[in-house]
């Protein structure tokens, strides 16, 4: 019988690499890992990017690429690649993409509905729950506490004669914008701090676990004045983009405090740097921005109210064997011809 090729198209670690090849004997694995550009940190999955190959090294992997019926990950993590493979790849049924926001790469790609009929693209929702949900709480911690104040007085030596009390949590409502798995770990967080959880969805059903309530995404804008804190952890879709918008955030309250770990196009981003600017809502934790990288005249990177992180919020070293068990369990579902999880569909998932 013969074997389902999986190829390694990005980097990762000999031993994960084992795991794969151990997952099922129905399966081939391809990887040359001189052929993939070196990791410069945990989970680089697009690798160094001054990396080259030559010519007969470039034969050798676009021979691979011709033998490959799966790919775990996207080479170079480029959008370029992803339409480059997904369209001249004569044998290839299912892409698995490193990153959990990929559905931006096949809506950038331009890809058909055809092609993506043809070939299945999966995501790697879900792996970054933990590590997002514990930056988001503590964005939370770091605002309500006012760590940008405290750290700028640590820095000037500054030991003041009358020290102002901090913001606690306990007992204050936190929005979630999303509950996929990040929201839902973000929620159990916020209960171990005894917040009032409030969850928003699309689809209906009672609250999850952690969850005090859920409201569809159209009343958002009408219960925005109850929100102390609001973390966003939605990808960008087109029911999404631009959900937070100008007439939310004007109804926040004035000491709420706004995280973002999903996507920077769900909210209206000159809004928001309104509201922080003239000080109408109490501050920011971003880890995502309308346009990366941050350009450098953004207000965001010297408002004192705002700390802003270079959207590195999922980043784990123990990121890549979370992906990789994802993608073995997929990867038995396809041996299986079972439907997999996190698909992505044009215009819903991106």
């Amino acid at each position: 019988m013969a074997r389902t090729q999986v190829m390694i198209a990005s980097p990762l670690e000999a031993e994960l690499v084992a795991r794969i090849r151990r997952a099922d004997p129905r399966v081939e694995v391809l990887w040359e890992p001189d052929l993939l550009p070196p990791a410069r940190y945990p989970a680089d999955h697009g690798g160094d990017p001054a990396f080259r190959r030559d010519r007969a090294d470039e034969a050798r992997w676009r021979a691979m690429l011709d033998r490959a019926e799966v790919l775990f990950g996207v080479p170079g993590d480029s959008v370029d690649a992803l339409a480059e493979v997904v369209t001249g790849a004569p044998r290839i049924r299912w892409i698995h993409a490193t990153s959990a926001g990929a559905g931006e790469w096949v809506r950038r790609a331009n890809l058909a509905p055809e092609d993506l009929e043809r070939v299945a693209i999966t995501t790697s929702s879900g792996v970054h729950a933990v590590p997002l949900a514990e930056f988001a709480i503590l964005g939370l911690l770091a605002i309500a506490k006012e760590l940008p104040r405290l750290v700028t007085d640590q820095r000037a030596k500054v030991w003041p004669e009358v020290r102002q009390p901090l913001r606690e949590l306990h007992g204050q409502t936190l929005f979630l914008l999303g509950l996929g798995a990040i929201g839902r770990e973000v929620a159990r967080l916020g209960k171990a701090l005894g917040m009032r959880t409030v969850g928003f969805r699309r689809t209906q059903g009672p609250p999850p676990e952690w969850v005090d309530e859920v409201h569809g995404p159209e009343r958002l804008p009408d219960l925005a004045g109850e929100a102390d804190a609001v973390v966003v952890s939605l990808p960008l879709t087109e029911q999404t983009a631009g959900l937070v918008d100008r007439a939310t955030i004007e109804r926040l309250p004035p000491d709420c405090i706004f995280v973002n770990v999903g996507r920077g196009g769900v909210v209206d981003e000159p809004a928001l740097i309104d509201a922080l600017r003239e000080r109408r809502i109490g501050g920011a934790f971003l880890d995502v921005f309308a346009e990366e990288p941050l350009p450098p005249d953004s207000p965001l990177w010297t408002l004192p109210n705002v700390l802003v992180t270079p959207h590195a919020a999922a980043l784990s070293p123990r990121e890549n064997e979370r992906i990789v068990e994802l993608f073995v369990a997929n990867l038995r579902r396809f041996l299986d011809g079972d439907p997999l999880t996190n698909v992505i569909e044009p215009g819903v998932y991106y």
